[in-house]
């Protein structure tokens, strides 16, 4: 049997922070990728913490934005058969441009299988974090090498 939906959680970290400040901009990409304006809801907790959620037929997406932790947690959902929540993700990988991302897929609702389900976790590093890594640990070494 096949599975009944699909379900792509994303953790960004150190977003561009002129994207996190763009409230409209961000309501009306989730606008585009679900289509239609009216099923978003948005909410601003405070300052720093806002979310924004966009339900279809086919699925959802959920945004919470902490903007001083330039951190973005994203939920998509989708209940069509064929569905590819990753390129929505590359949308928003794309949009807020994190120096890091990790993603976690999970299968909902497969009816087929009765062993617990373990999800699919990937990480990605933007490549200007990783040379700000290598130097830092050029540096350390650097440093060690001239305390011996």
């Amino acid at each position: 049997m096949k599975i009944l939906a699909r379900q792509l959680t994303l953790d960004l970290y150190n977003c561009n922070t002129k994207r996190l400040e763009d409230f409209s901009e961000i309501k009306e990409i989730l606008c585009n990728l679900i289509g239609d304006k009216k099923n978003l809801i948005s909410e601003n907790f405070d300052e720093t913490h806002y979310a924004i959620i966009g339900a279809s037929a086919t699925g959802h997406i959920a945004l919470h934005i902490y903007k001083d932790l330039r951190y973005v947690s994203a939920d998509i959902f989708s209940c069509v058969e064929n569905a590819e929540p990753e390129e929505l993700s590359k949308a928003l990988r794309k949009f807020f441009q994190p120096d890091k991302m990790k993603s976690t897929f999970l299968k909902r609702g497969d009816f087929g299988q009765e062993k617990e389900v373990k999800p699919k976790i990937k990480t990605k590093v933007a490549p200007l974090r990783r040379v700000k890594n290598a130097g830092a640990k050029v540096v350390k070494k650097l440093v060690q090498g001239g305390n011996q």
